[in-house]
């Protein structure tokens, strides 16, 4: 299980780097995308140890705010 997470973490950090120096726009999104199902599918195959916390720190973060983001649409 930690061999699919550590590859899936890897190619969308590496995804990531590629849409922060590039200049093409189609590069961007393609990278952009690239990382989000890396990081989803990482998600995917995480231990329900790795998972837990990852979750709760996102949550509990200032900037994942469910009730700002309900009640300013």
């Amino acid at each position: 299980m930690f061999a699919p997470l550590a590859i899936g973490l890897s190619i969308a950090f590496m995804a990531i780097c590629v849409n922060l120096s590039s200049n093409e726009e189609i590069i961007k999104v393609t990278a952009a995308i690239a990382a989000l199902i890396c990081l989803l599918a990482s998600l995917w195959f995480a231990p329900l140890l790795i998972k837990i916390p990852l979750v709760a720190i996102v949550f509990m973060s200032n900037k994942f705010d469910l009730l700002k983001f309900f009640t300013t649409h």
